[in-house]
């Protein structure tokens, strides 16, 4: 018995002992395989990484297929941007044509040019202020001032005209400071001061018009040049056209050198050629239907005027600290405030530039009507002025949009007016049409910022 019970003890203490042996190594070869798992962890982290690609340089490196990409990523991501009211111009511009074959001419592009002008320089001010999420429903009112303002200094007053015109827009830029004022410092939403404005300065419009409520535009004045008079020399149309292509192309290859120096990734020689290619087409192609054909008037001075004023307050947008505070403001004010961003001086500026191209608008449409009176800016002037900006692409929820969407959206409101001129329809016909593009505009941006959220972009 005794036997019989040590042989299985000693068995018993020999299974634990292999079994503890075993334990041990496996315990150590764990505890090495960890070493060696933080070894090969501290070599990798020490070992140099490699830098963050930025994927528009790999868009660019892809060539043109790189490019088909990322635009079908943007449009399935909601970034449509300008696209929409470029296939709407194309489609406008074909169903006018088979309609008239005169929608093209010479003599129907200049009037769509000095057209746009006045209230597409309106249309400037607007931009600014809807890249700050809120309104200015007095722009009519304004322009409507401004022209009064000219005409009782230099008519009836006999003050020189250059300094009419600027005492006028002086006093669109007094009634802007007036409505960011109230909007910045007192709290007033911006809708409520400017429909004030727009009744207010109605009324003041209509005193300082007088009894007869208008004022015949002088033959030969500034204002009536702003939209009579057309460069007839062929070299200036052309010569915009060269200078407006060289600008484009220097502007592209200073942008690429500024971002080459900061090891940035830029667009690449054969892209900028390509993009100027286009840019001198599209404006060798208006220069000549401007100058050649038969009974072409030249290159209207109120389409000078207009892409000056794109120009520069494009450049104040996208190039100046100034305009990337704007931005700021309309994408989050309180971000913007904590970040040291003088949130009541943006706003009040921006309302000042507004009331400012509001007044130089309003001599455009005095001079297209012939005088200052005292109806000027009513009627369809402010629609049309909100419209083209947000058809142009200027969301109406802040903090997104170019100025050159005032231009595009312009564009489309005055094609569509000239080509239901051309074919005898109503103005109601006009209105219901031009109301029915907004809100599909108005539609597309909403549609846009929801699908934009959906994919994660803001």
């Amino acid at each position: 018995m005794s036997d019989l019970t040590k042989e299985p003890a000693g068995e018993a203490t020999e299974t634990a002992a292999d079994s503890g042996t075993d334990t041990v190594t496996e315990t150590s070869a764990d505890a090495t395989t960890e070493t060696e798992t933080e070894t090969a962890q501290a070599a990798a982290a020490d070992a140099p990484q490699p830098a963050a690609v930025d994927p528009r340089l790999l868009v660019r490196e892809a060539g043109f297929a790189g490019y088909l990409a990322d635009f079908k990523r943007r449009v399935r991501g909601g970034e449509l941007g300008s696209l929409p009211v470029v296939i709407g111009l194309i489609v406008i511009a074909i169903v006018f044509q088979i309609k008239n074959s005169s929608f093209l001419s010479a003599d129907s592009l200049a009037n769509i040019g000095v057209y746009t002008s006045g209230l597409g320089i309106m249309a400037v001010g607007i931009v600014f202020v809807l890249l700050l999420g809120e309104i200015d429903l007095s722009v009519g009112s304004v322009a409507g001032v401004g022209a009064a303002v000219w005409a009782v200094l230099s008519v009836t007053h006999g003050v020189n005209d250059w300094l009419a015109v600027l005492i006028a827009i002086a006093t669109g830029v007094v009634i802007g400071v007036l409505h960011g004022f109230f909007f910045a410092k007192i709290g007033v939403p911006a809708f409520v001061v400017t429909l004030a404005g727009f009744l207010g300065w109605s009324g003041l419009q209509i005193w300082m018009m007088g009894k007869e409520g208008s004022i015949n535009t002088p033959s030969g004045s500034l204002v009536e040049n702003l939209t009579g008079y057309y460069f007839e020399d062929k070299g200036a149309a052309y010569g915009l056209a060269v200078v407006a292509v060289l600008a484009y192309a220097g502007s592209l290859l200073l942008d690429r050198k500024r971002r080459k120096a900061a090891e940035l990734p830029s667009r690449p020689l054969s892209e900028i050629l390509l993009r100027t290619g286009v840019v001198a087409v599209m404006a060798f192609v208006v220069a000549y239907v401007l100058n050649e054909p038969a009974g072409a008037r030249g290159l209207p001075l109120a389409l000078v005027l207009f892409l000056a004023v794109l120009v520069l307050a494009d450049f104040v947008v996208r190039r100046t600290t100034y305009g990337r505070q704007i931005f700021a403001v309309g994408g989050n004010a309180e971000a913007a405030r904590r970040a040291g961003i003088n949130v009541n001086k943006i706003r009040i500026s921006v309302f000042a530039i507004s009331g400012m191209l509001a007044a130089f608008g309003g001599l455009f449409i005095a001079s297209l009507s012939g005088g200052a009176t005292k109806n000027l800016g009513s009627g369809n002037t402010l629609m049309n002025v909100i419209a083209a900006a947000v058809i142009g692409g200027t969301s109406l929820f802040g903090g997104r949009g170019k100025i050159w969407s005032a231009l595009l959206g312009m564009l489309v409101i005055q094609s569509i007016q000239q080509g239901l001129n051309l074919l005898g329809m109503a103005s109601e016909i006009q209105y219901m049409i031009t109301g029915a593009v907004l809100l599909a505009a108005v539609v597309i941006d909403s549609v846009s910022r929801r699908t934009q959220k959906t994919a994660g972009r803001t």
